[in-house]
This record gives structure tokens, sequence and C-alpha cells, in this order.
């Protein structure tokens, strides 16, 4: 994952920097489209910090970890 362009899609609320599921799925090329990271989401397929997770725009934080097919990513900010 380029750890730059993650950083571009950050946002910081309360000197929290978190990014949104479905952007961060995008960025580390689970999905080329809002759309498919969208469906991808939904099909229960994925996991955050263990636990399935289908609310596309769940925030997510530094070291959260989501998984998907035995695979994990750790979320850099």
């Amino acid at each position: 994952m380029n750890e730059n362009n993650a950083v571009k899609n950050t946002v910081t609320k309360d000197d929290t920097k978190y990014i949104e599921l479905n952007v961060f799925i995008k960025k580390i090329g689970l999905a080329a489209t809002g759309g498919q990271a969208k469906t991808l989401i939904r099909s229960e397929k994925i996991m955050l910090n263990g636990v399935v997770e289908t609310r596309n725009k769940k925030k997510i934080y530094e070291n959260d970890v989501v998984e998907y097919e035995n695979k994990k990513y750790s979320v850099k900010l």
C-alpha cells in the first residue's frame, strides 16, 4: 500500500485520524471502485480486528487489522 495515498484520504477529527473502510479497501487494491468495495464489504468476507464488518463507511484507525481471504492488512495512516 502506498502510505502517502492513504494519508490523503484520512480525516482528522478531535486529533484522531481515521479512514473509511471502503476507501482503505480500494487503497490496498482489493477493489478498483467504490461499488466493488461496497459489494465486497457487504458480502461478509471482510473482517476488522477479528470480527466480520459489513458497514461500508466504518471508520478504521491506525493499527486496526483488516482481513480478507486469510490475508491481514494493518492500517497505517
